[in-house]
């Protein structure tokens, strides 16, 4: 039987990428020093901030929300009910049942309810991808409950494999802007409140078993709004690569951190469009009515979809 690399009692699971086995309390001993280090190194938070966590009921998103409140965090979360059919309905589930055995507070918006409309159906009314109809919704709405609630920073649950598959999309199409803008924080300024990462120092498989050990219960189907997805196929390449050569995924990724990031920071945008509030809801935006409004403005007034038939036509 393997041993763990710290105690040498018996291992619950393999790391590869560290050369070692652990059990199951220097596993959470790990994870909890590698959110620690990139809280830290990239300077994401401060003693007594208030954080809210973007939640999905996925493993990420429920590990980060722990880990945080485990390292002394106010952690609160926010779940976006996104009217994806029934895979919302049981992500929803988990994320209630994580804030109430734990005591926890979470805040609720229902897209269909506040908004009139859900994502499938703003994916067929606007002509948008399903992922971008949502990445613009949640991003408004994380920005807005954030601002309201007084929050300092907003927490979102992007992992090693996200980020580093992020990167290699980008690097694939030598997008030097996006290239500039990939960090781990996104600081607060114009309106909007600070963006953290804090899992970007954690791989997927390690969300995974701090879950296990910690008595977790996450949604683990994937959307079905994602299939056709790019991102998941640089996630497929760099698996691959990764069973070949361990770390290959934290060395793509974090040395891209710390040696090329600081070469790219010129080309980062040095003037900052003038912002002004949307004319409907207040939030910052560069013209008279701002990205959201206009998606609600078109999508709440369109008959709903199904989930299947926009699934469907992504599979074709």
């Amino acid at each position: 039987m393997s041993k763990c690399r710290v105690c040498r009692e018996p291992a619950i699971i393999d790391l590869p990428r560290h050369n070692a086995h652990f059990c199951a309390e220097h596993l959470q001993q790990l994870c909890r020093r590698q959110v620690e280090r990139a809280i830290s190194d990239f300077e994401m938070l401060r003693p007594g901030e208030r954080v809210l966590v973007a939640v999905s009921g996925g493993k990420d998103s429920l590990a980060l929300w722990d880990l945080l409140v485990e390292l002394g965090y106010e952690a609160d979360g926010l779940y976006i009910g996104l009217g994806i059919g029934e895979y919302s309905d049981v992500s929803g589930r988990y994320a209630r049942a994580f804030a109430d055995q734990r005591g926890l507070k979470l805040h609720e918006v229902d897209l269909r309810e506040t908004h009139g409309y859900d994502v499938p159906t703003a994916a067929k009314a606007t002509g948008r991808v399903p992922c971008s109809a949502c990445g613009l919704s949640k991003r408004h709405l994380f920005d807005q409950v954030a601002q309201e609630g007084g929050y300092d920073a907003v927490a979102t649950g992007h992992n090693l494999d996200d980020e580093a598959a992020v990167l290699l999309g980008n690097t694939l199409r030598w997008d030097i802007e996006y290239l500039a803008r990939q960090y781990p924080v996104l600081p607060a300024g114009n309106g909007f409140p600070r963006k953290v990462k804090p899992l970007v120092r954690l791989t997927e498989r390690e969300t995974a078993a701090w879950c296990i050990v910690r008595g977790i219960d996450y949604q683990v189907e994937e959307c079905p709004m994602a299939v056709g997805n790019r991102h998941l196929g640089y996630k497929a390449t760099l698996n691959a690569m990764e069973a070949r050569s361990p770390g290959t995924k934290a060395s793509f990724y974090l040395s891209f951190l710390e040696q090329m990031a600081p070469v790219l920071a010129p080309y980062r945008k040095t003037e900052v469009e003038a912002l002004t509030p949307c004319s409907r809801c207040g939030a910052p935006t560069t013209g008279d009515v701002c990205a959201f409004c206009r998606l609600v403005e078109v999508s709440s007034g369109h008959e709903p979809v199904p989930v299947e038939l926009v699934a469907r036509s992504r599979r074709r």
